[in-house]
């Protein structure tokens, strides 16, 4: 089987972003002065939750019971998840988020390799250009050919909504494709859309149930078993990026 495109998720994929999040979300509380605050026991709670304002509004209805909603209550969320993403993406820019292991190195071996790339997440396109930016280059997201996140379709993860989006640009196949994800959510939302995918752990995943998975992996610091398990023709290429 020859594979035509690598399909990524990111948060937690391309980066160890999750905490990132976290921090971000607890400064837009204060900066609103809401005294809420996510600590790591509570976020890998909320971490089953796809998408920033349905975590929130996740939050308020399991954790606030006794929370007064505005009455633009959508608006609200929606206000507080912009400040949170205005923190996320300074702490970006300023280099703290940094790409996980194997990462750089197995995008240039693809591009080398004439492998198409795309991204198929929940987190908004802000994030998603900054993060490209920050940690691939300048020009990076012209490095791939369909780039789908936030809200573009109507049910997130571990729904296989982006999967389909993202295939039909494409105009590739599920079998065309292998997929990159790093959570339980975001591997039933490409098995659901039918691509063989390879799950990345990370701290607050890698106690989650991953059946059906290709392969479980650490982090892609081994690229060379990697390739060898994925079918990938990439050996040669690109190690020392």
């Amino acid at each position: 089987m020859t594979i035509k495109a690598i399909i990524f998720d990111v948060d937690g994929t391309l980066a160890d972003t999750e905490d990132a999040h976290r921090i971000a979300f607890n400064k837009a509380f204060a900066e609103n002065h809401l005294d809420w605050n996510w600590d790591v026991a509570l976020y890998d709670k909320l971490l089953k939750v796809t998408g920033g304002k349905e975590r929130i509004k996740y939050f308020i209805e399991t954790c606030l019971p006794s929370f007064r909603k505005p009455a633009d209550y959508d608006g609200f969320v929606k206000d507080l998840h912009l400040v949170k993403t205005g923190h996320y993406t300074t702490m970006l820019r300023e280099g703290l988020i940094p790409m996980r292991p194997g990462i750089k190195q197995l995008i240039a071996a693809a591009r080398q390799a004439g492998i198409v790339l795309a991204i198929a997440t929940t987190t908004s396109p802000e994030n998603v250009a900054t993060l490209l930016r920050q940690g691939l280059g300048a020009d990076s997201e012209n490095w791939f050919a369909v780039i789908g996140c936030g809200d573009i379709v109507p049910h997130k993860k571990p729904a296989p909504d982006i999967y389909h989006w993202v295939l039909e640009r494409l105009r590739l196949s599920a079998s065309d494709c292998i997929a990159l994800e790093d959570s339980e959510n975001g591997l039933h939302s490409s098995l659901a859309a039918g691509i063989r995918t390879f799950v990345i752990i990370n701290n607050y995943t890698r106690k989650q149930n991953f059946t059906g998975a290709a392969a479980v992996f650490d982090d892609l610091s081994d690229l060379e078993r990697f390739y060898r398990i994925a079918g990938l023709p990439l050996s040669k290429l690109a190690i020392s990026v």
